[in-house]
């Protein structure tokens, strides 16, 4: 069945229809949900959160976007709801200014820590707007044009987030794995 398919037959109250949008995007939903908070336990929580936002305002979907994308973008902003919230926990709880290698992995602690969790490590240091942009572009493989769909602005703000985010990742990693691992 076609997404559209789906979408209609959900819409009608078939539970098996909606359960099978739910296995067929779930990967992609997990992916873009970890990628902007990490692995953490509110990561989870968005996840299904994506899925009963979409069972809510099934009726409103107008397929002008595919089905992806539309996840993608309720993702997108729960986790960035979700990142707001964090700064606010952390004002409340702590007065401490927060380190911009802090939580890195050490990778002369161990040879079992790889490359990509130093990665993804440093995405989570990113800013929130670059987080998402890398996030959508470089981890879920979005097209500019459909990253700034997303997130609602133009394609040169989506290249120059990248841009910088791209040179603060450089400057993070480069003294962590810069030695030729």
């Amino acid at each position: 069945m076609t997404d559209g398919d789906l979408v209609r037959a959900a819409l009608e109250g078939d539970d098996e229809a909606f359960g099978e949008i739910v296995r067929r995007y779930e990967p992609a939903v997990a992916a873009t949900v970890m990628g902007m908070l990490g692995d953490c336990p509110e990561a989870e929580d968005v996840g299904q959160e994506v899925f009963v936002r979409l069972y809510r305002s099934l009726a409103s979907f107008r397929g002008e976007a595919s089905l992806r994308t539309y996840l993608t973008r309720i993702a997108i902003n729960l986790s960035l709801n979700e990142l707001k919230r964090r700064k606010r926990r952390r004002l409340l709880f702590s007065m401490k200014p927060v380190e911009e290698h802090r939580n890195l992995p050490d990778p002369a602690a161990s040879d079992r820590i790889g490359e990509e969790d130093l990665v993804t490590a440093a995405i989570q240091k990113l800013d929130d707007k670059s987080r998402a942009v890398v996030v959508l572009r470089l981890i879920d493989g979005h097209s500019t044009g459909e990253t700034a769909g997303i997130l609602g602005v133009p394609v040169g703000t989506v290249l120059s987030r990248l841009a910088r985010a791209q040179q603060k990742l450089r400057k993070i990693l480069l003294p962590l794995i810069g030695d030729g691992r």
